[in-house]
């Protein structure tokens, strides 16, 4: 069957859900329901251009591609394209035409340069390296088994510190924005990230159907959010934290591990099965902790980068 690449209708039950499947079966190891791919396409900010693509066979989605530029980052000129296709449909053009449909875009956008995720495969780095992509740094996926495995004990919570969960800031999430714009931009990566706008920060994230405000859990001190973990959940057992992050003025108090192992036996003790996260492969501290957690390894991502034009 003859595979065509056009723009994802969100609003259509089969392409969004499609969309989600196509992602489980090909990155299981991050959290993705049709709700949050139609969140996704009505809330991400207008100057990251996103334009969300399917390849479609016989009807199907069989592949997908994340296309976008990288609207909060300083360095004006980048763009995103992270492509996925079935296990089961390689091999039939579908990656090939989401990568040229998206590079075209992304050009007319004016990005210069484009960063892309891929599995460190030999397959899935073959495909990058013949189209000009270069090898960056790597992230690690990693599993932790809710349903059998053991936890740590839960860590005392310091005198002057108090565990809460995002549920109690619904009132004025501000004083959580501004953890997370400081966070980020401590965050190991190839781009560097900048949240400056509040309302955008509302719709895309405080707002993110797969957010669980009740599981992310906030450590106060003097009532002010200093250490947070970011909790996902889809509603079928799966947990998986979108982030997690220390203000620089209460780093080294272990203020990230005690939100952290908090939370997972909370999740657990919410019926959770299995959770996930991932580490830039240089972050040592979170690695450690995660470690320390129990955490075992998945999967390994790597960026790559490509100079348009060249």
């Amino acid at each position: 069957m003859t595979v065509i690449v056009r723009e994802l209708r969100p609003d259509v039950p089969s392409d969004a859900e499609g969309f989600a499947h196509v992602r489980r079966l090909a990155l299981p190891y991050i959290l993705f329901t049709a709700e949050s791919v139609r969140h996704t396409a009505a809330h991400v900010h207008p100057g990251a251009r996103y334009r969300p693509l399917v390849a479609v066979e016989d009807g199907e989605v069989v592949g997908t591609a994340q296309v976008h530029l990288a609207h909060d980052s300083p360095e004006p000129g980048l763009g995103c394209l992270n492509v996925y296709v079935r296990p089961d449909r390689t091999h039939r053009g579908a990656g090939r035409l989401l990568v040229a449909a998206g590079e075209t875009y992304l050009a007319e956008q004016g990005a210069a340069k484009v960063f892309a995720w891929a599995l460190d495969e030999p397959a899935n780095r073959a495909f990058a390296e013949r189209r000009g992509y270069t090898r960056g740094r790597s992230a690690r996926f990693l599993r932790l088994d809710l349903a059998d495995g053991a936890l740590p004990a839960l860590l005392p919570v310091p005198p002057g510190v108090e565990l809460r969960p995002a549920a109690d800031f619904a009132d004025d999430p501000r004083p959580l924005f501004e953890l997370d714009a400081e966070t980020v931009r401590d965050e190991p990566g190839d781009v560097s990230t900048e949240f400056t706008d509040y309302e955008a920060w509302l719709a895309e994230t405080w707002r993110h159907p797969l957010l669980d405000r009740e599981l992310t859990t906030v450590a106060c001190v003097a009532g002010r959010p200093a250490a947070f973990t970011v909790a996902y959940t889809d509603g079928a057992g799966r947990y998986a934290t979108a982030m997690t992050g220390t203000a620089r003025a209460h780093r080294g108090r272990g203020l990230a591990k005690l939100a952290k192992v908090h939370a997972l036996h909370r999740a657990r003790a919410a019926g959770v099965t299995e959770a996930f996260t991932g580490n830039d492969t240089g972050n040592d501290p979170m690695i450690a902790i995660n470690k320390w957690l129990g955490y075992e390894f998945c999967a390994t991502e790597v960026r790559y980068v490509r100079e348009l034009g060249r």
